[in-house]
């Protein structure tokens, strides 16, 4: 069964699989180059123009594979050599121009950009061009149409254009690290670091693997990996995970319950809150709301918070956050969150591991996995966090109403913020989410699509502890 939704996925795991089948044979430096030639032993390219390119490129995905430019704060990076196929975009000028008399597009350009040929056909100076897109307003033709690249489609918060070499260039201080553009760029031009080689190290020295290391690693699952390894059950995931050498695989639901209980009495304490489970959308209101900086919960991500429980009752544990989220990678370099979180993989990336191991899920015996409410669980959806928090509020008899403005994906988001900034929002709650769907779609994900929301829904039901109160009790 396919375990990816695009090809371009498909290639990105390869590497990751084949660094980490090295990384656990302590063979990956003295390998290191020939990971492009395993990969494309022969000597026709199957993907770009000559199998020269194509292993420079693979060879490059293997640096990021190993945590890319340690330079670069953005776990976020473009492979240069592998961004070219795309149109240089922007306002152009289609066959559908009729060369009218009119000329509307060249009176309401304000740059002087539009000039005609002997024809009358209208052409676009890029030099001159600031693409205000005014021309394309006035055209009777619909003949000016906007032709941007896919990844500056995808990043809704503008912080991609282009280099001199016309390849994608990422603004870091504009950029929140949502993974969009990583999944939406078509040649697998952009990537997220990957900390898998951390990941393998901290299993190889750890206690379970019996080479004197006196601590235990634990896992802990986001609950969008309900709907993720669809050719496998669950339980078998979770065997899988400790077959990989993880000590215990705890959900990070049950993160999302200490969370859900906190959140709902800062809400009724303060009257009006934005959340603090999403980095992305947090990192949005730093960058691009700054007045809204004082309305964001103080509580930490249910990634953070459980981690730090984790630490707090076992000594010398280490925490390995699994989930379907880039910015996740971002928030574990956090100062405040750093010292629990030693390491954070995607979807992808466990999948690789997985394989790396030669691991086949569907033939393990199933483990289980059962700490955390249906409350908690939902929380990888959009609008399962406000669930969370009226229910938490009934729970502990709290008399407030909330107003919730559920958000998901930044454009929904940057709407309810803008309205909230001016004091227009009807609401008191606004739950963002950067990426459409929750983090149901988030970058990470082996497969994205409505079904994934059913697949969680159905994983909330499935939940030993119908209350949050009931979960969060073993925490006593």
């Amino acid at each position: 069964m396919r375990k990816f939704d695009t090809k371009v996925q498909h290639l990105k795991y390869k590497v990751l699989r084949e660094v980490a089948r090295l990384a656990w044979a302590d063979k990956l430096l003295e390998n290191l180059l020939d990971i492009p030639k395993t990969l494309v032993p022969g000597k026709e390219a199957t993907m770009r123009c000559c199998v020269y390119k194509e292993r420079a490129i693979l060879s490059e995905r293997v640096k990021i594979a190993m945590g890319g430019d340690p330079n670069n704060h953005n776990v976020i990076e473009v492979i240069e050599i592998a961004c070219d196929e795309c149109p240089v975009g922007g306002y152009e000028v289609t066959n559908a121009c009729r060369g009218c008399l009119a000329n509307r597009c060249e009176d309401v350009c304000k740059f002087g950009a539009i000039s005609f040929d002997q024809n009358h056909v209208a052409h676009i100076d890029k030099t001159k061009c600031k693409e205000c897109g005014a021309c394309a307003k006035v055209c009777p033709f619909t003949a000016i149409v906007s032709r941007k690249r896919p990844c500056q489609n995808a990043c809704k918060v503008k912080a991609i254009t282009m280099n001199a070499d016309k390849s994608a260039k990422i603004d870091n201080s504009k950029c929140i690290q949502c993974g969009a553009c990583v999944y939406t760029c078509p040649f697998g031009a952009i990537v997220d670091k990957s900390y898998m080689v951390n990941t393998i190290d901290i299993l190889k020295k750890s206690e379970r693997a019996g080479k004197g290391g006196n601590y235990k690693v634990f896992a802990v699952v986001a609950p969008s990996i309900s709907s993720q390894f669809s050719y496998a059950k669950l339980g078998q995931v979770i065997t899988g995970l400790k077959q990989l050498g993880f000590h215990d695989v705890i959900e990070a639901a049950l993160g999302a319950d200490m969370v859900a209980m906190a959140e709902a009495r800062e809400l009724s304490e303060k009257g009006l809150l934005t959340s603090s489970c999403c980095p992305a959308f947090v990192q949005y209101i730093k960058s691009n709301f700054p007045s809204l900086v004082e309305h964001i919960s103080h509580n930490m991500s249910p990634m953070a918070v459980l981690a730090k429980y984790i630490k707090e009752i076992t000594p010398n544990a280490k925490v390995v956050f699994i989930g379907p989220c880039t910015a996740k990678k971002a928030e574990a370099q956090l100062e405040e969150v750093k010292p629990y979180v030693d390491a954070v993989l995607t979807f992808e990336e466990l999948q690789a591991l997985f394989d790396s191991r030669d691991l086949d899920l569907s033939t393990l015996d199933e483990g289980v996995l059962d700490n955390a409410s249906y409350f908690g669980r939902i929380f990888a959806r959009s609008g399962g966090l406000t669930d969370a928090a009226a229910e938490a509020m009934k729970e502990q008899g709290i008399d407030f109403e909330i107003k919730p403005v559920v958000c998901d994906g930044i454009e929904a988001c940057r709407v309810a913020l803008l309205k909230l900034s001016k004091g227009l929002l009807d609401g008191n709650f606004v739950e963002g989410m950067a990426c459409i769907g929750g983090c149901i779609g988030g970058a990470g994900c082996l497969t994205h699509g409505e079904k994934s929301k059913a697949e969680v829904d159905k994983y909330g039901k499935e939940a030993y502890e119908k209350t949050i109160s009931d979960a969060i009790s073993i925490l006593k």
